[in-house]
This record gives C-alpha cells, sequence and structure tokens, in this order.
C-alpha cells in the first residue's frame, strides 16, 4: 500500500514537472488558504519543481478566520516557499458600488472565489508563472466551486483525488496538523463549512462517487440519489460553454 501511494504521489510531482517545463514559466503561483486541498498542492508544487519557484498567496477578507492565514504561513515555512497575504476587503468594497449590488451569501460567495482568482492570474501574469488550482475529485464531481473562480488554473495537480486521498497523501506529506484537523471550509462567510453547505460529509460524498462510478451512474441509496442528482444539475462546470465552433 505505502509502494502504491508512493507511485501515485509520483505521478502527480512528474504531471507538475512536465506541465512546469513544457510551459517555459517562471514558476507556479497558488492561493494557499490555510485548507488541507491547497497545502497539499502547493506541497506537490515545491516537491516537483523546488520551493524557490513557487509563490503562495493568502487571500483573506474580513470574514475569514486569522488562524487560516496564520497556518497558511506555517504550511509556507515548513514548505521553504514565499508567501504573501493580499486582502481583498479592498475589492469587494469596490464591487459593492455597482449599482444595483445586492449582497447575499451566495452572491457574495462567487464574487470572492473570482475576486482571489483574479489576483492569482495577475501575479501570473506579471510574473511569468502558472496558477495551480486546488480542487479535488470530490467537489469537482458535485460541481462544489465557482465557475471561472476556484475551478480556474493552468493545472490541477488533485482534482483526480478524492477528498479521501488528499487526507492520506497530506499525512503522508507531513502537512501541519492544524490544517489536517479543521472542518474543510471555502471561506466564503462567517463559520461557512464545506459539509454544512454540501449537507454531507466529504466520507459519504466519496463511498456514493465510487458506488456510482461502479455502477453506471446508477444510484442505489438516498445519498447516492442526493449525489447523482447534485453532479447531474452542476455538470456544466465540468463542461466546456456551448458553442457552435467546429476545429478540424
Amino acid at each position: 500500500m505505502v509502494a502504491e501511494l508512493g507511485c501515485r504521489m509520483g505521478q502527480v510531482e512528474q504531471m507538475i514537472r512536465y506541465t512546469y517545463w513544457n510551459s517555459g514559466s517562471a514558476g507556479i503561483v497558488i492561493g494557499v488558504s490555510g485548507g488541507v486541498d491547497s497545502a497539499l498542492a502547493a506541497a506537490f508544487c515545491c516537491r516537483a519543481i523546488g520551493p524557490d519557484n513557487v509563490l503562495g498567496i493568502s487571500l483573506p477578507a474580513s470574514v475569514n478566520n486569522p488562524q487560516d492565514v496564520q497556518d497558511a504561513a506555517e504550511l509556507c515555512a515548513n514548505l521553504g516557499m514565499e508567501h504573501r497575504v493580499v486582502s481583498i476587503d479592498p475589492m469587494l468594497a469596490a464591487f459593492s458600488t455597482i449599482p444595483g449590488f445586492i449582497e447575499t451569501h451566495f452572491l457574495l460567495g462567487n464574487l470572492m472565489a473570482r475576486i482571489r482568482m483574479t489576483v492569482l492570474y495577475y501575479h501570473a501574469n506579471r510574473d511569468h508563472r502558472l496558477v495551480c488550482g486546488t480542487s479535488n475529485r470530490s467537489e469537482f464531481m458535485l460541481g462544489y466551486c465557482t465557475k471561472y473562480g476556484d475551478n480556474a488554473a493552468d493545472l490541477q495537480p488533485i482534482v483526480h483525488l478524492y477528498k479521501s486521498d488528499v487526507y492520506e497523501m497530506a499525512k503522508e506529506m507531513k502537512i501541519p496538523a492544524s490544517i489536517l484537523t479543521k472542518a474543510p471550509s471555502a471561506g466564503l462567510w462567517t463559520g461557512q463549512s464545506d459539509e454544512g453547505e454540501i449537507g454531507l460529509s466529504y466520507a459519504d460524498i466519496d463511498v456514493a462517487l465510487k458506488n456510482l462510478e461502479a455502477n453506471g451512474w446508477k444510484a442505489g441509496s438516498p445519498v447516492e440519489e442526493t449525489v447523482l442528482a447534485r453532479a447531474q444539475k452542476n455538470a456544466h462546470k465540468r463542461l466546456p460553454a456551448p458553442n457552435l465552433l467546429t476545429v478540424p
């Protein structure tokens, strides 16, 4: 099992290394939230191309727990990569001047995700870097992401990994316990948690997804029905925008 895990982790590193070398870029930039997904993705990037070539940026808003930035800083220090903090509060304030601006959890959360990705791509464009995504398979299949926000990236090193795989590899990578033990959260509003918003635990989601994929996407339980319905509803997030372009 250990050898198999090491092989799978080596494949991720090879993919990152190949993408980096093939792009001719000067480095990688990644949003480090203080959560396990971004921590694992950052660790993979450091192992693949060296920590001197990886920039981690935390993008907090006033609704976020300050401990998350501290956890991100500790992670980056442990990995030996540069860490910067950019508050998105001034940018959110600018958007609030839009005529007819309405503030709801849904609207503000999506706006925050897109602002964060815009800041990452600004640094990528300025410094000739690639943007590393942090989506995992469980969230990707459910469409638990913001289109052109946290699902935008130049490479997605962990999108093939279920959340359970993420934790397994993160433990192997010696990610700090403060990150491993906290409740997963996208940091979109005070007290927000992924599992609370989704309405299911990641453990149940992973089991349901594996069963669905093994049984031709035919639900065999109420949980699987819920997961399947969500995956079908959000399929547009996994697909290119509808178009009539024909490429020879």
